[in-house]
């Protein structure tokens, strides 16, 4: 199995070019995130990555983890690796300078999290989870209780979770049951029952911050009656040192398809007397908390498909390049010789599909944490408001859009070994086991197809859709004129054509005939994606023709960007076409089989 190498080079010109990074450095507070000082950070996490948590991937598979005496323990070596993590300040780096954080924009962190997720995808979803609550507790809880969590929080020296869902709860997340009571002294008992729960126990950190959702009395039915709470596993003393146990423990592990390192819980509170917990924010407010903490996933969620496919892209290379079989059509070879499987060309196409798609997908998710970081940073109204926009827009896109090519990109990773890739010495199937999960967890691909149809295509009436397509479009004119670069203006052109077309049937069926906008949901979302994706690879072949214009100027790195956006252009935007047309069918076939003929 091949070693993981970071694509530092790939990161820093999606974020040099893509996500605008030398105009976020000139934004108060983002002065020191100039392209050097980035290119060194960037540098040091591949290192890291690559040495400490690459080398465990293999072994947090075939071992998992084990469950003893209420305890969650992993494989060797992941405890010292999360250590050196936390000593190393990887788990804090786009958090907040005030509670100890390096205050990089989260373009940047994201690149780190990239390399951390493709390296090691179990061991990544505890940082993960971990910043999710930490976003969660910033913007809702009061100045005591973020004192008190964030700064350890933050160094990652104490991890934290999400407890949303409940066995009979799944995606309907207002039908928990999880009960809160109040105490004399302004804490809460919780008790109740939670399933999926990532990282719910571990022996990594010292300490782990469950965010927990429940009901306190009379509270009204549904999600409008849900409050938040945190129920840490040790009481804090008031000095900050770590106290009791508190009444919380694992029931079990789920033994899982994939990232069998990463403890996936079923968890109890309030066996006994009941969990001490401390509401965030107002009483029957939970959901809108919980959704900072699961709109900061989703992005990360997203970014599982990238690197997940690059991961497997990396090793099915160099398996291509290495393996020997057959005569590649026009080789010349001696006799009994066999050409590499890599100068097949349906092995070429596996190859190529892969690489276009991944530096597509990571061009809109750095794009995406860019717009995350121009919003926080600008002092304008309307500027924060419309960089919001493109964040609401883009969001849903990047989760489901990358999670949906993350299984099909690993899939054509295991095809592209043959025999030997559905044969887990070589740890091809490793990285589909791993990423299938993604599709389905931060809310299903169905659920973020219906929030970007139900919910971002309507915003401003269509304005927000309307502007970035008619970006889409300027950029395909400029590029149908350049010679070199006219495939990707027309594969563009048609590309936007497509999707205003769909955007414009779908709003009209909202309000009439929602379930024919339900029903072309999910291909809405695809389309989107991939028109967004060439989109950017057409933004980043017009800057490496430019680049390799310049006197003295002879790059591969940029001959193949133009080359990638060609091929994205000509074998993947043309599918666009077909998703249209199925998208404007509507529900009818659907549901012509009655339920007890399916």
């Amino acid at each position: 199995m091949s070693d993981y190498k970071a694509p530092t080079d790939d990161m820093l010109f999606v974020l040099e070019h893509i996500a605008d990074l030398s105009d976020l450095a000139k934004r108060q507070g983002y002065e020191h995130a100039d392209l050097e000082t980035v290119g060194g950070v960037l540098g040091e996490a591949a290192r890291f990555m690559e040495e400490q948590l690459a080398p465990l991937n293999r072994k947090g598979d075939e071992e998992g983890v084990t469950v003893r005496n209420d305890q969650v323990f992993h494989p060797e070596g992941f405890a010292d690796a999360y250590d050196r993590f936390v000593e190393a300040g990887w788990n804090g780096i786009s958090m907040d300078e005030g509670h100890g954080g390096g205050g990089m924009p989260w373009c940047v962190g994201l690149a780190v999290q990239e390399m951390m997720t493709a390296a090691n995808m179990s061991f990544s979803l505890c940082p993960l989870l971990t910043q999710g609550a930490i976003d969660a507790i910033s913007h809702h809880a009061d100045e005591t209780l973020q004192e008190i969590y964030l700064p350890k929080m933050i160094s990652g020296e104490w991890s934290g979770t999400m407890n949303l869902t409940e066995p009979q709860a799944g995606s309907d997340v207002g039908a928990l049951t999880t009960k809160a009571t109040p105490g004399e002294d302004g804490t809460w008992r919780i008790s109740g029952t939670k399933i999926y729960i990532t990282y719910g126990e571990h022996e990594l950190a010292e300490n782990i911050i469950h965010l927990v959702l429940a009901r306190t009395p009379d509270a009204p039915p549904g999600t409008k009656g849900i409050s938040l709470f945190i129920v840490p596993k040790f009481l804090v003393n008031d000095d900050g040192t770590l106290g009791d146990r508190n009444d919380l423990r694992v029931i079990s592990s789920e033994h899982k398809i994939g990232i069998h390192a990463s403890p996936t819980c079923v968890m109890s509170y309030g066996d006994e007397a009941g969990a001490i917990g401390w509401m965030v924010g107002e009483e029957n407010s939970g959901m809108r908390a919980m959704f900072t903490m699961m709109n900061n996933a989703r992005l990360s969620v997203g970014l599982q498909g990238l690197s997940l496919t690059d991961r497997s892209y990396q090793q099915a290379r160099q398996y291509a390049v290495d393996r020997k079989q057959g005569k590649a059509i026009g080789a010349e070879l001696a006799a009994g010789e066999s050409s590499p499987i890599a100068d097949h060309a349906d092995v070429r196409r596996m190859l190529m599909t892969m690489r276009a798609n991944a530096e597509a997908m990571r061009c809109v998710m750095y794009a995406n944490a860019a717009s995350i970081d121009f919003a926080n940073s600008s002092e304008d109204d309307a500027e924060r408001n419309a960089w919001d926009a493109v964040t609401a827009l883009l969001t849903p896109i990047s989760k489901g859009w990358g999670t949906d090519l993350g299984v099909e990109m690993t899939s054509l990773g295991v095809q592209t070994h043959g025999g030997m890739g559905y044969v887990e010495e070589t740890g091809a199937a490793q990285h589909w086991r791993d990423v299938r999960i993604a599709p389905i967890y931060e809310g299903t691909n169905g659920i973020q197809a219906a929030d970007l149809v139900f919910r971002k295509l309507p915003l401003e009436g269509g304005q927000v859709v309307d502007r970035f397509l008619k970006q889409i479009e300027d950029l395909a004119s400029e590029l149908a004129s350049d010679e070199t670069l006219s495939p990707i203006g027309h594969g563009l052109d048609e590309g936007a054509a497509q999707l205003r077309k769909s955007a414009m049937w779908l709003g009209g069926r909202l309000a009439t005939e929602p379930n024919d906008a339900a029903a072309g949901a999910a291909l809405f979302m695809r389309l989107a994606g991939v028109v967004i994706g060439g989109f950017y690879l057409g933004k980043s072949a017009q800057i490496a023709k430019r680049i390799l214009s310049e006197p003295n100027q002879s790059s591969d790195f940029m001959k193949d960007k133009i080359v990638t956006a060609l091929f994205y252009a000509e074998q993947i935007l043309p599918t666009v076409t077909g998703l249209s047309q199925a998208i404007t069918r509507g529900a009818d076939r659907f549901y012509a089989i009655p339920n007890d003929r399916l």
